[in-house]
């Protein structure tokens, strides 16, 4: 099984000035940037059988990477309409 990365240089390629941006000028940004890398790593340790959970665990996991994802997002549009 191929384990997929979602980074949000993956994900967002087209973002990457106002990521690079945000992380620098807005503290809000750089802790959701820092929790969603965090959760990130540690679904993607999980996907790879580095450290075992139960599934439960690892959906609730992916939620969460999602929300985070889902907030920086919005925080990128944003910055890039006043851009």
């Amino acid at each position: 099984m191929t384990i997929e990365k979602h980074d949000l240089h993956h994900e967002f390629p087209e973002f990457e000035q106002e990521i690079r941006q945000l992380k620098m000028s807005n503290a809000h940004f750089a802790r959701l940037f820092k929790e969603y890398h965090e959760k990130d790593h540690e679904v993607h340790r999980i996907e790879q059988g580095v450290e075992n959970t139960s599934d439960e665990y690892l959906e609730v996991q992916k939620k969460q990477r999602l929300l985070l994802k889902d907030q920086l997002f919005t925080l990128l549009k944003q910055a890039q309409a006043v851009a």
